[in-house]
C-alpha cells in the first residue's frame, strides 16, 4: 500500500564559515533566507539550517509574502517553546529593504501572553480562527504560540475547533 504524501522541497545549507553568509541583499535578506524566500510559492517547506542562521525571519518573509501576495488569509506560527516564539514578534522588516513589516499583535502571541494558563490561550487561538482580522489589517494576520498550547487546543478543544475546517 502506497501513501499519497507530498513532496515537500528542502532548502538545506551548509556554510564554509567565511563570513559570507552574514552578508545580505538589497531586502535585508542573507543566502540562506533568499533561498527560502525563493520557494515562497510551494505549500511545504523544510529549512534545515544551523542555529541563529536566520530561520525564523526566512519564514517570516515567506508568511508574508503568502498573506499579502498569495492571498491566504492567516498565518500560525506554533514553534516548540516559549522561548522561541520571541523571536517571532513584531519586526520592522521594511528598515533592511523589505517591502513589509512582521507585524504580531500582543494579545496574538500566545508565547508572550500573560500567565501560564492555557485556556485563555486556547480560547485566543479560536477566537484568531475565527476572526476576519486578516480584512482589517490587509492579509497580516498571525498568530504564533507553543507547540504544547496547540497540542493541548487540539486535545480539548476539538469540538470548537471542528466548525473551522
Amino acid at each position: 500500500m502506497s501513501l499519497n504524501r507530498p513532496q515537500i522541497p528542502t532548502v538545506s545549507i551548509n556554510y564554509v564559515a567565511n563570513g559570507s553568509s552574514t552578508s545580505v541583499n538589497h531586502l535585508g535578506m542573507r543566502p540562506m533566507q533568499e533561498r527560502v524566500y525563493e520557494h515562497r510559492g510551494d505549500q511545504y517547506l523544510l529549512i534545515k539550517s544551523p542555529p541563529a542562521s536566520g530561520k525564523s525571519r526566512a519564514l517570516k518573509y515567506v508568511a508574508l509574502d503568502k498573506l499579502i501576495n498569495q492571498r491566504i488569509k492567516q498565518a500560525i506560527v506554533i514553534v516548540p517553546e516559549r522561548s522561541i516564539g520571541a523571536s517571532f514578534d513584531t519586526e520592522m522588516l521594511t528598515e533592511t529593504g523589505f517591502w513589509s513589516d512582521w507585524i504580531v499583535k500582543p494579545n496574538l502571541n500566545l508565547c508572550n501572553a500573560p500567565g501560564e494558563e492555557a485556556s485563555g490561550k486556547i480560547r485566543a487561538f479560536i477566537d484568531f480562527l475565527a476572526s476576519d482580522e486578516h480584512a482589517r489589517t490587509r492579509g497580516r494576520s498571525n498568530v504564533v504560540g507553543e507547540f504544547a498550547i496547540i497540542l493541548e487546543l487540539m486535545d480539548q478543544e476539538v469540538s470548537l475547533l471542528a466548525r473551522f475546517k
